[in-house]
């Protein structure tokens, strides 16, 4: 059989065959009982399922895998599902990050050796978003994505509360002394309390809106609750839709063009979407091959406005935001700063997807015209202590902190930090300036969440929530606060960061994009000159990662993935 396009289905090379190899491909599959006329030259579609009970927001992809299959049958496909290494945020050490590109290698392998012609991608948790499309991206066969959807609103006694953000104020509340530990216990089962992965606007609900603002998914992908009984609607007809793509040679290719990263770059500002898109976008771009770097983020995003009122920037969260319209009335609001004429896996454009989309509540889902918070995009911050660029999130930032000059406070690793946040005897107050080292790609290794470290107590009790912060790392994207993060080159190549001592002087001016060091280069050259580099994993995909792995502004890719090899069709295995 072949597409519209006329190029035959590469799952032919194995099962079309009249010979000793089209037996064995064939007669192997045979023993799980599909039957012959499976075989007969219809496309073969691969769902990269990321289920794991370890991964507790894609615990149910088991369920949402068999409403795919309902869909490709339904069109006259061939559904085989697949397993790849899933990464759960709340559970996986040190880091999931540390696994996003071992993961994506997975994917990227189990497309290209096996005998598929599309793909469908269940993706919830955090990096399983990126990881599957990264190596998705490196096979560019028609593919689409279908997230496993956010947990229903939690509730606490009389309050709503957001998963992880709520875990960060509960948290500062019980080290303050403002509520006890048995209630900060009591909350947990109250906050999570259905399938999904974190309803407020973190890294897996933002990712889940870039892989919608990307055109990589059908609309409302972004927001339909777990749950809800629409998401399995979704996943039926997203599997339709993949059969119609492989006949249609729709791949991932003519979708992820350099207009849907700018579309989405705006839409990650107007949703108040997380800093880890920025990491993430750099690497799918690399992998398809569009050039995207950390600068485009401030052009083409700092100055859009945050339309939507959603924790961790906001009150709302994202059941909420799915009832309001979900990300199609975002786009509709975003009508004039995006490229509406970008493509999306439904064979239709972005624009005319979103042309008729409505909004429902105004005040989880603002207008351009009166936004919830204006030029709240991310700002990439340079000067001579992040030479190659640092982020901060303004939309989840204290307003008086964005222009600050203070004394650095420095913590050399997370250990570090642990062992003195709490001292009563630390010389801090809130005018300082809290610097992590060692939390980078490289030096955790893995590039960790660390970024959000938490306040001293004796600030707590004054009252205070927030303080400069900076560090190599990363932030969740539940969390909040004036956080500078993704400092580039991190502390443990040797990075400016490394040379940064307690008593130091730090300026930040986010307006100015400037993160400053105030030192003189002859003070910063003789530190350097003594800096000891830190000792790195010896063995295993440890020292694979931290040997090749890419610094933040460049998405901490490995070098070696960095680009696509396409699908074609392996040499034989007999």
């Amino acid at each position: 059989m072949t597409s519209h396009s006329g190029k035959k289905l590469r799952s032919q090379a194995w099962f079309g065959k009249a010979d000793k190899d089209g037996f064995i491909h064939r007669s192997w599959m045979k023993n799980q009982g599909f039957p012959h006329h499976l075989f007969d030259g219809r496309p073969v579609i691969g769902i990269c399922n990321t289920w794991s009970e370890l991964t507790p927001c894609n615990s149910h992809f088991r369920e949402l895998a068999e409403f795919v299959k309902r869909g490709v049958y339904e069109a006259g496909g061939f559904p085989v599902e697949f397993p790849v290494m899933s990464l759960g945020e709340s559970n996986l050490r040190p880091t999931a990050m540390l696994f996003r590109n071992l993961a994506s290698m997975d994917v990227e392998e189990s497309i290209r050796g096996n005998p598929i012609d599309g793909v469908v991608l269940l993706m919830g948790c955090d990096k399983t978003t990126p990881a599957l499309l990264m190596g998705a991206a490196s096979c560019n066969l028609p593919t689409i994505g279908i997230s496993g959807g956010p947990m229903l609103n939690g509730h606490h006694k009389d309050k709503v509360i957001g998963s992880g953000t709520g875990v960060w104020q509960m948290s500062e509340a019980v080290r303050a002394g403002k509520i006890s530990m048995e209630e900060f216990i009591d909350a947990e089962s109250g906050m999570n309390r259905s399938r999904g992965h974190c309803m407020t606007m973190g890294t897996a609900s933002t990712m889940a809106s870039m892989v919608e603002a990307l055109g990589m998914s059908l609309p409302h992908n972004a927001a339909i609750p777990a749950v809800d009984a629409r998401r399995h609607v979704l996943a039926h007809m997203s599997g339709r839709r993949i059969v119609e793509m492989v006949k249609e040679d729709l791949t991932m290719q003519k979708i992820l063009t350099r207009k849907a990263f700018e579309n989405a770059i705006r839409v990650n500002a107007a949703i108040g979407g997380s800093t880890n898109a920025v990491v993430h976008l750099l690497a799918i771009a690399g992998r398809i091959g569009v050039h995207l770097t950390l600068e485009d983020w401030d052009a083409i995003g700092s100055d859009t406005p945050c339309l939507v009122n959603l924790q961790p920037s906001g009150q709302y969260l994202m059941e909420d935001f799915y009832y309001a319209g979900g990300l199609p009335a975002v786009i509709r609001e975003l009508d004039q700063l995006i490229h509406r004429d970008a493509m999306t896996v439904n064979g239709s454009t972005i624009g005319v997807n979103n042309a008729e989309a409505e909004c429902y509540d105004r005040k989880v889902i603002m207008p351009l015209s009166a936004p919830f918070k204006d030029k709240a995009g991310i700002v990439v911050l340079k000067g001579n202590l992040a030479p190659n660029g640092a982020i901060i999130k303004p939309s989840a930032s204290t307003p008086s902190l964005l222009v600050h000059r203070g004394r650095a406070v420095v913590f050399e690793s997370i250990e570090d930090l642990h062992a003195r946040i709490n001292d009563e005897q630390l010389d801090i107050d809130e005018s300082c300036v809290m610097v992590l080292k060692g939390a980078g790609p490289k030096g955790y290794p893995g590039f960790a969440e660390v970024g959000n470290m938490p306040l001293p107590p004796k600030v707590l009790r004054k009252g205070i929530s927030d303080m400069v912060r900076i560090s190599d790392g990363r932030m969740s994207g539940t969390a909040y606060g004036t956080v500078v993060l993704h400092v580039s080159p991190e502390a443990a190549i040797g990075g400016p960061l490394a040379l940064v001592q307690s008593g130091d002087m730090i300026e930040l001016d986010v307006p100015g994009r400037r993160l400053h060091l105030d030192i003189s280069d002859a003070e910063l050259a003789r530190r350097r000159a003594l800096w000891v580099a830190p000792h790195l994993p010896l063995r295993g995909w440890y020292k694979i990662y931290v040997d090749g792995v890419q610094q933040a502004h460049l998405g901490a890719d490995l070098d070696v993935l960095v680009g696509s090899s396409g699908a074609a069709v392996p040499r034989d295995s007999h």
